[in-house]
């Protein structure tokens, strides 16, 4: 049995969050392929690190003092990785993004770069193989998804790996450049995994307890829907659920694969 799981920021702020998904995962020896979100929020008061990106680099573009924003981005990861214990050392990675910040490498490279870093991390501690997202997910020179392209290359490449880390939410185009998914892309990234590898289940592990028949913000203790088609998830997702992104739908649906989130 082959399962892909995808954690979202939430659920990998720290190191005490990173050890409780690497427990989920050994519970579960067919949960062998991982898609990672970047840091979120530890608390209310705290930023995401993809917001921590976008500042850094608008500041960098902007011609402002960057290195504080930079500053704080390197000391949450550090944080993790000593938390975690890990033989780790980031540096060479922050200066290469200081570098590209600095050549203009654009904000949706600026973006990926927290789900990067944080796949390097979960590789590390899980003892799984790191896959670049920019190797194996593909867009064309507009933008566009080239999802023929993804499907056959990410098959190939994963029919050789037995476990790995797949960061979300970005691929490339075929100059290189990075090209993002829109924000909750990390979603569409672990679709395209669970149907490139034909898994037999597709975890969706996110906050919250599942979908709710409205939204628990506005209505109290709201009763969760065990079960939805892929057409009544995309309906929700499109018109404002959170809970998935409405895009990761479509390759899960096209392989008949169930989402359990």
């Amino acid at each position: 049995m082959k399962k892909v799981v995808k954690f979202g920021g939430s659920s990998l702020a720290n190191a005490k969050q990173f050890k409780k998904v690497a427990d989920i995962i050994k519970a579960d020896k067919s949960r062998r392929y991982v898609v990672p979100s970047a840091p979120g929020k530890r608390n209310d008061k705290d930023e995401k690190v993809t917001d921590m990106l976008y500042a850094c680099y608008d500041a960098v573009a902007e011609g402002r003092s960057y290195k504080k924003i930079l500053d704080k981005i390197k000391e949450r990861y550090n944080e993790i990785i000593d938390g975690l214990d890990l033989n780790l050392n980031l540096d060479h990675e922050f200066d290469k993004i200081e570098e590209n910040f600095l050549a203009k490498a654009g904000r949706d490279y600026a973006a990926s770069r927290g789900e990067y870093l944080n796949g390097i991390v979960m590789a590390n501690y899980l003892g799984y193989e790191f896959i670049d997202a920019a190797e194996v997910i593909f867009f064309d020179d507009n933008g566009n998804f080239e999802a023929d392209i993804t499907d056959k290359e990410l098959s190939e490449r994963l029919s050789h790996v037995e476990r790995a880390v797949v960061p979300g939410f970005y691929g490339s185009r075929p100059d290189g450049s990075i090209k993002t998914f829109s924000r909750g892309g990390s979603d569409i990234t672990g679709s395209l995994v669970a149907k490139a590898i034909n898994a037999d289940l597709y975890e969706n592990w996110t906050d919250v307890s599942g979908f709710f028949a409205c939204d628990p913000r506005i209505v109290s203790s709201p009763r969760c829907i065990d079960e939805l088609s892929y057409q009544e998830l995309r309906e929700l997702s499109y018109m404002g659920a959170n809970v998935l992104h409405e895009d990761s739908i479509f390759p899960v649906r096209q392989a008949g694969i169930p989402i359990h989130i």
